[in-house]
């Protein structure tokens, strides 16, 4: 993960408008937590939820300083926020609810854009987006689907309604698959050398060498 910059997104997924307004609010405090560990905080794009004052999904862009000396100031910052996040809090649209439980994800991405890739190592796809949103989201083909042509790793994007910013997403998301695919290969490779010290046969020299 890039030291300098890294993308977080918040997102009620498929939860009901409580958890689109627990989005707004946590993503207010990530904001606001950011600030006080001395790293800055925008926003890059926010899906608005059905409701005033809710959001889908926000996406915000976090960076450590050039003059922070800490270099893991930021990946533990981002760390102590990726998973499952708990809003507890009464609902402010049903008084009488008694849940107050309500469930967001964030997700971390590093900054990446397309000239990151070989163009000809794409393939791109678009379809309608589905899920909260209202009809303005169902009526336009805002989530895109990226093919990586040479290992056929794919990833998707649908939460935001721009497809620039789908886009964008993906792509970050492909990133991170094709690192974990080649760490996994590095990984079998060095299993690999390792097993050959148990396969060694003590005889039937190939080359004979004196010293």
């Amino acid at each position: 993960m890039n030291q300098k910059e890294v993308w977080l997104q918040v997102s009620a997924g498929q939860g009901p408008v409580e958890c689109a307004w627990a989005v707004a609010q946590v993503a207010a405090r990530l904001a606001a937590e950011a600030a006080t560990a001395g790293l800055s905080c925008h926003v890059l794009e926010v899906t608005p939820g059905v409701q005033a004052g809710t959001a889908q999904s926000v996406l915000l862009a976090v960076r450590a300083p050039d003059a922070m000396e800490d270099g893991e100031g930021l990946p533990r910052f981002h760390r102590s926020w990726v998973g499952t996040v708990l809003w507890v809090a009464r609902s402010p649209f049903r008084p009488t609810h008694k849940r107050k439980n309500w469930f967001v994800g964030v997700e971390a991405l590093e900054p990446v854009d397309a000239t990151t890739f070989v163009v000809s190592d794409l393939r791109w796809e678009t379809m309608r987006a589905s899920g909260p949103g209202g009809q303005h989201v169902n009526r336009t083909e805002s989530a895109v689907r990226v093919t990586h042509v040479t290992t056929g790793l794919q990833a998707s994007a649908s939460e935001e309604r721009s497809q620039h910013r789908n886009r964008s997403l993906a792509l970050a998301r492909l990133r991170q698959k094709l690192e974990a695919r080649n760490q996994s290969e590095q990984d079998r490779s060095r299993d690999s050398r390792w097993r050959a010290h148990y396969r060694l046969e003590r005889g039937n020299p190939v080359r004979v060498l004196e010293g």
